[in-house]
């Protein structure tokens, strides 16, 4: 498995919220961000050195803030009393926009263009981008927005080249200004924040935590093996720290068995109960999970592959996959690839 180094300085993200924002993206990159870095070691188990974010709700005024459908949202600071920042984003206001309602951006639009400055990389999620464009960083430049917002643009802000086609894109200043289009784009927004800060690997332990991406093919192209139960049992703990490092070995549930100095009846049934797996579901559990770590991080043939996690039959191997992970081999290493590649589009 692919290590990542650890890194003493979280990420330090300002979420900027403004009278007339809503609030889903707000909360919503919160806690996506917050989870960064050890939310899957508490899912899972397994160790995360991931670096990890630390997020900030800001505002104009400390106040709470009304919102546009009536949810308040709380600003945690000022943005005058915020420092340099590795990461702002300005988040999607109610639309149509009210009249007169971008003349109180100013303080905002003046904070936000000082934060580039200072090196920040600047984004927009969904009509978020109206602020930055009030601050004059997209003109000239590409930029992303929510479709509805095309004519407010082409009227107010002509010299900004909308791209109402894209989700996610890079709007200059040398990759530090990104725009996204649409209500639910904080979502690609995230995962592109994350695995560029944080590394692809945790992208996709993020995405897969909230199920972020494609969900057509139902929840399991999204789960992982959890945390494995904890239990008092010895002889199964012995057995366990064992096959983690031998999943690939052949028959390993024999070879357990034999470790153990148990009958074989009396092993199964004490493995599951200490483990909640029978000891041959366990063994497939761990062999998939590397499986698609192999998928994600690699280019290996998939008959390689199913070799290398302990089956000779490559269409055994590719009928379990698809059982447990509810797309075929190909299928995953095409969605995960994707999203570690990430890339702006």
């Amino acid at each position: 498995m692919i290590s990542e180094p650890r890194h003493a300085e979280p990420v330090r993200v300002a979420i900027l919220a403004l009278p007339e924002t809503t609030p889903m993206a707000v909360y919503g990159l919160y806690e996506v961000f917050s989870a960064v870095g050890w939310m899957w070691e508490r899912l899972t188990g397994e160790p995360v050195a991931a670096r990890r974010m630390r997020p900030q709700i800001v505002a104009m005024s400390p106040a709470p803030i009304g919102s546009a459908v009536g949810t308040p949202i709380q600003p945690q600071a000022a943005i005058a009393q915020v420092p340099a920042c590795d990461i702002v984003i300005a988040t999607d206001v109610e639309l149509p926009l009210a009249p007169g309602a971008a003349a109180g951006w100013a303080p905002a639009a003046g904070w936000i263009r000082s934060q580039l400055e200072a090196g920040a990389i600047v984004c927009s999620t969904c009509s978020g981008s109206l602020l930055l464009a009030e601050a004059g960083l997209l003109d000239g430049r590409d930029a992303a927005s929510h479709w509805s917002a095309a004519d407010l643009f082409r009227d107010r802000y002509p010299q900004v080249r909308l791209r109402p086609e894209r989700i996610l894109c890079d709007s200059g200043a040398e990759g530090r200004l990104i725009t996204t289009g649409g209500a639910s784009s904080w979502q690609d927004l995230a995962l592109y924040l994350i695995g560029r800060c944080c590394g692809p690997a945790e992208a996709v332990r993020i995405a897969k935590i909230f199920l972020i991406g494609d969900r057509a093919d139902g929840q399991l192209p999204f789960a992982a093996m959890t945390r494995p139960r904890q239990h008092g049992d010895a002889v199964i703990s012995a057995c366990q720290a064992w096959i983690a490092g031998h999943y690939d070995a052949p028959s390993p549930v024999a070879r357990m068995v034999q470790r153990s100095g148990l009958p074989e009846r009396s092993f199964k049934r004490r493995f599951r109960n200490a483990t909640g797996y029978t000891p041959v579901a366990y063994v497939q559990a761990l062999r998939i999970e590397e499986a698609k770590q192999m998928l994600e991080s690699g280019e290996a043939r998939i008959d390689a592959i199913a070799a290398a996690v302990g089956y000779e039959d490559p269409a055994f191997f590719r009928r379990l996959f698809r059982r447990t992970a509810g797309i075929t081999p190909a299928r995953y290493r095409q969605r995960y690839r994707t999203m570690k590649d990430g890339g702006r589009r």
